[in-house]
């Protein structure tokens, strides 16, 4: 089990070796390859809720990494209530919800990765990335 951090008040992972990360799994698919990419899609969630249950089960961190869709004031919580409700892959979203004790990081361009922003859990997580 990970050692508990006091200190952080839940925003961070507490220490561990690893995480499980998924990425762009909270998405509405409303984009004209939407339809196609779903036949793919639906298959891989289930696959992907079975490693978050085993990453859960071993005590690993579950952070979601996901875009912000181009709103920058937009609340994570609020992204995945409408990509669930009314998004093509409502079916998906609701599968891999995020839970309580999962973490989220709202990725600004491209990539989680671009601008670090996973480096923000590095003083008490030391990820290999």
């Amino acid at each position: 089990m990970p050692e508990k951090n006091v200190d952080l008040h839940g925003s961070a992972p507490d220490k561990h070796k690893f995480a499980l990360l998924l990425i762009d799994v909270i998405n509405d698919f409303d984009f004209p390859e939407g339809d196609q990419l779903l036949k793919h899609a639906r298959p891989v969630a289930r696959i992907l809720l079975r490693l978050k249950r085993r990453a859960q089960k071993a005590g690993v961190p579950v952070i979601y990494v996901n875009d912000n869709f181009g709103r920058w004031k937009s609340d994570f919580r609020r992204t995945v209530d409408y990509c669930a409700r009314h998004g093509r892959g409502g079916d998906i979203v609701k599968l891999l919800r995020p839970e309580e004790d999962d973490y989220f990081v709202l990725k600004p361009k491209h990539s989680g990765f671009f601008p670090r922003l996973l480096r923000l859990f590095s003083g008490t997580w030391k990820p290999k990335l």
